[in-house]
C-alpha cells in the first residue's frame, strides 16, 4: 500500500463531505490524500474525440478548489489532484484505488424513507475493486452553506455474519475504532429458523438458549482482537431480528458503519448482499464497505 486515501470528486453536492471526511482520515492515518476525477470517455476510435475545453477546464477547477480548501483547513496534510481519461467511471475508480488504502465517495440524501443516493458509479465501483469503499453521506445544509458530513462521534459499529470469514472485517474496524479512541460495537442480527418457529411456546428459554450460545461464539471470535487492541472497549451483540434493522438501529449516531461484501470473481450472481445493499442506502453515518473472502 502507498499510505495514501483517494476520493472521488464528481461535481455533486456530496463532493465537500467525501473531501471533508477523506482529509480528516488521511490525517488519523497520517496518510497523503488524492483527490480524483474520472472523465467517462473512450480514448480510441470509433468514439474518441478530444475532451471539449471547457470541459477540460471545469475539471481542472472543480479539483484545485477542493484542492485549495482543503489545503487551508489542512496545512500538514499532503494533497495531490489526478484526472483520470478515457475509462469508464467505475472502472477509472477502480483503477485509482488499486494501490490506495481506501477510496472514498459521496453519495446524497434523497429523504427520511428513501434513504441515501449511492448511484450507478458507488455501485458499479464497489465490486470491480478489493479496496475498502466509504460511502459518505451529504448531510442537511452545514454552517458553511454546503452539505457536509453526516454521522456522529459515536463508536464504530462493525455488522458480522457468523457464517462467514470476519477476519478482514475486525481488523478493519478495530483499527478504526483505535485511531478514533472510540468504542467498537460487533452486531450479529438473527432470526429462529422455521423449525424453531414454535420452540418458544413449548419452552420459553429457548431463543434465550440460542442467543447465548451465539453471543459466546461472538466473544470467541473477538478473543484475539481484544489482545491485540487491550485498550478498545468491544461491546458485542447476538440479537435477534433482520440483521440490517439490527445493524441500522445500533449505528445511530455511529462515527462510521463497517460492513462486508463476499469476493466474487465469477461475473455472475450477486456481488452487494442485500444487508449490505441496505445499510449502504439507509445508514446516516459514513458506511465501509470490506471485500472479504
Amino acid at each position: 500500500m502507498a499510505n495514501r486515501i483517494t476520493a472521488g470528486l464528481d461535481g455533486s453536492e456530496a463532493d465537500r463531505a467525501c473531501a471533508d471526511w477523506a482529509a480528516e482520515e488521511a490525517e488519523l492515518r497520517g496518510a497523503d490524500l488524492d483527490l480524483v476525477h474520472v472523465e467517462d470517455r473512450p480514448l480510441y476510435a470509433p468514439f474518441a474525440a478530444p475532451l471539449p475545453e471547457s470541459r477540460r477546464s471545469w475539471t481542472e477547477g472543480l479539483l484545485a478548489r477542493a484542492r485549495q480548501r482543503l489545503a487551508r483547513e489542512h496545512p500538514a496534510l499532503a494533497i495531490s489532484t489526478r484526472r483520470i481519461d478515457g475509462l469508464a467511471t467505475a472502472d477509472g475508480l477502480a483503477s485509482a484505488a488499486a494501490d490506495a488504502d481506501l477510496l472514498v465517495l459521496g453519495s446524497r440524501r434523497l429523504g427520511p424513507i428513501a434513504g441515501f443516493f449511492v448511484g450507478s458509479t458507488g455501485s458499479d465501483t464497489i465490486p470491480r475493486t478489493e479496496t475498502p469503499v466509504v460511502l459518505v453521506r451529504a448531510a442537511a445544509e452545514s454552517t458553511y452553506g454546503s452539505p457536509g458530513p453526516a454521522g456522529g462521534d459515536g463508536p464504530v459499529v462493525v455488522g458480522v455474519d457468523l457464517r462467514s470469514n470476519c477476519d478482514r472485517l475486525f481488523a478493519f474496524a478495530c483499527e478504526e475504532a483505535h485511531r478514533r479512541s472510540c468504542p467498537l460495537v460487533v452486531v450479529h442480527g438473527w432470526s429462529p429458523p422455521p423449525m424453531l418457529a414454535y420452540a418458544p411456546t413449548l419452552d420459553p428459554g429457548i431463543e434465550e438458549e440460542v442467543a447465548d450460545r451465539l453471543e459466546a461464539t461472538l466473544r470467541e471470535l473477538l478473543s484475539s482482537w481484544e489482545r491485540k487492541y487491550p485498550r478498545l472497549l468491544i461491546d458485542s451483540r447476538a440479537v435477534i431480528g433482520q440483521p440490517a434493522v439490527q445493524i441500522l438501529e445500533a449505528a445511530s449516531g455511529a462515527a462510521l458503519v463497517v460492513v462486508g461484501r463476499r469476493i466474487r470473481r465469477s461475473a455472475l450472481g450477486t456481488h452487494i448482499g442485500p444487508l449490505t445493499h441496505a445499510v449502504m442506502h439507509h445508514a446516516t453515518s459514513p458506511v465501509a464497505i470490506v471485500a472479504h473472502d
